[in-house]
């Protein structure tokens, strides 16, 4: 399967995934007017990537601003690989940097621990 790849623009984060590792990143600023026309693409994308079972998926999260609609998103995504998870043998990790100093990121990535059942690591930096 091909990677995928979306560069970082004004309101739209990076997104990054590396099939054959199976590490995606995403990171920057995601306050997109038309978030679920911007991640459609990537919600494609993984249940293409998901129709094999038993990966192991690294999932790091950078942000430094994202908005309501990027959060939902996020969430969606969270359900996506924990379905992946629970029904097809994945094992996903998911990586949560903050800035040391940004206690509403921090508690971001608390939030997302607490409503999936996936690991979720809270990683200053």
């Amino acid at each position: 399967m091909e990677n995928l790849y979306i560069r970082a623009e004004n309101f739209i984060p990076e997104i990054d995934f590396d099939a054959a590792a199976g590490v995606l990143n995403i990171s920057g600023e995601s306050y997109h007017e038309y978030t679920l026309e911007f991640f459609q693409p990537v919600f494609e994308w993984l249940k293409r990537y998901f129709q094999t079972p038993n990966r192991h998926i690294t999932v790091n999260f950078r942000m430094t601003y994202y908005n309501t609609s990027t959060s939902r998103r996020f969430l969606e995504m969270l359900d996506m690989m924990e379905e992946y998870q629970t029904n097809k043998g994945g094992k996903i990790e998911v990586n949560w940097h903050y800035k040391a100093n940004d206690v509403d990121m921090m508690e971001s990535g608390e939030e997302y621990r607490e409503d999936t059942n996936l690991t979720i690591n809270l990683l200053p930096y």
